[in-house]
């Protein structure tokens, strides 16, 4: 993910919070400079600065402050090209941390913040099933409870990265006979634990970034539970929320991302058709509205779950995308057509990008992961729009009762 940055310069006076900021990125810097610095080392220094989530309490890496100054922070780190913890740990930094944060004991916050930030400790998230997938709340993965610990058994599916994961957000049915989005807990599971079983998910790329997860008789201490028993919904929706925004909603540099490949690619190629300037000049004016939009949104967010507006950002990018990296394969040519070694691997980061082929084929599942842009209209027109919502027969039903194929 491109480092956040504010469409403004700096502020000639700014006010007392912002220049107690400022003062400590440029300490930080002064004394971690980026070049010459492990990123692990840097992305410490910073948490351990209070300029991780400045929103943060102090201790838990911020300082208090409001939410807005992250972005004061991103921009001066981005001059300097410090390292940023998304690349390193995406479900981590974009999910895990304000799930934690929002929803864990002050032991979670302390054993798992610092590690999380730095990357020393990826994270995956354990939420879709094979036969729960758009309709999360329907999954079928059970935890019982045996003492102090719960017993956990089933089977997650798409869980990006979860083969370099050290902690995953799990959630399972924790009462069957409730309706369905009553009766579930949310859970910190070590995947490293007996009984975890990652299983690789190889994509159209050749690349195995997804996997697929079997939890057999996986014990999980009630000390690892986030939010309280049958409250796991709730606390999902952190989660997810926070995905939506993490996928589609950051704000990147002006003219970056795939826009800035579709336009290094028709300066390498010379194309002087007058129809393909006029439609790269459109996905740049598109690509430009869907930038100011987000830094609409960051205005507006405020301190904890992010609004519907993560939505409108997350379907504008999944759409933007699949054209962008279609343009970019049609200045190609001929060439468009070939596409390099499937051989499978097993990628260190996720949607990484070494060349317009295996974006345009990576770029598909945007309108499907965070949620489906079917679901995210559903949300939009619900929530924003005020239409009447789908009609939904099990809503009340106990989940046992719930038909299954």
């Amino acid at each position: 993910m491109t480092a956040v940055v504010a469409p403004a310069g700096d502020t000639a006076s700014p006010e007392p919070d912002e220049a107690r900021v400022r003062e400590l990125v440029d300490r930080l810097v002064a004394d971690h400079p980026p070049a010459r610095t492990e990123p692990r080392e840097f992305l410490g220094a910073q948490f351990d600065a209070g300029l991780a989530w400045v929103h943060f309490d102090e201790g838990h890496g911020g300082l208090g402050l409001r939410p807005k100054l992250q972005q004061t922070i991103q921009d001066r780190l981005a001059r300097v090209r410090a390292p940023h913890p998304y690349p390193r740990n995406p479900i981590g930094y974009g999910m895990g941390a304000p799930t934690v944060y929002t929803h864990g004991s002050e032991a979670q916050r302390d054993r798992y913040l610092r590690p999380l930030f730095t990357g020393e400790e990826v994270w995956c998230q354990l939420f879709s099933e094979p036969g729960a997938g758009s309709d999360v709340a329907s999954l079928s993965t059970r935890g019982i409870r045996d003492g102090d610990e719960w017993v956990v058994n089933g089977q997650k599916v798409w869980t990006t990265l979860a083969h370099l994961s050290r902690f995953g957000m799990l959630v399972a049915r924790t009462d069957p006979n409730v309706p369905k989005h009553r009766g579930l807990t949310y859970f910190v599971v070590d995947m490293q634990a007996e009984g975890v079983e990652v299983r690789p998910l190889r994509q159209i790329t050749g690349e195995a970034e997804f996997n697929e997860v079997y939890l057999t008789d996986v014990r999980i201490p009630d000390s690892e539970r986030l939010g309280d028993v049958g409250d796991g919904w709730r606390v999902s929706l952190t989660t997810l929320m926070n995905e939506r925004v993490s996928i589609g909603g950051n704000v990147a540099p002006k003219g970056s991302g795939a826009i800035a490949e579709a336009v290094g690619l028709w300066g390498e190629r010379g194309h002087d058709d007058p129809a393909l300037k006029d439609r790269l000049m459109q996905l740049w004016v598109q690509a430009e509205v869907l930038r100011l939009t987000n830094w609409r949104a960051v205005q507006n967010r405020l301190k904890g779950t992010p609004g519907p507006e993560g939505s409108i950002g997350k379907i504008a990018f999944a759409e933007l995308n699949k054209v962008v990296t279609e343009f970019c394969l049609h200045l190609l040519g001929p060439e468009g057509m070939l596409y390099g070694s499937y051989e499978m691997t097993r990628p260190l980061t996720a949607m990484s990008f070494e060349d317009p082929w295996k974006a345009f084929l990576r770029m598909r599942a945007n309108s499907i992961e965070g949620g489906t842009t079917e679901v995210m209209k559903n949300i939009l027109g619900e929530r924003v729009l005020g239409l009447p919502g789908d009609v939904r027969t099990d809503k009340e039903l106990p989940w046992i009762d719930v038909p299954r194929s």
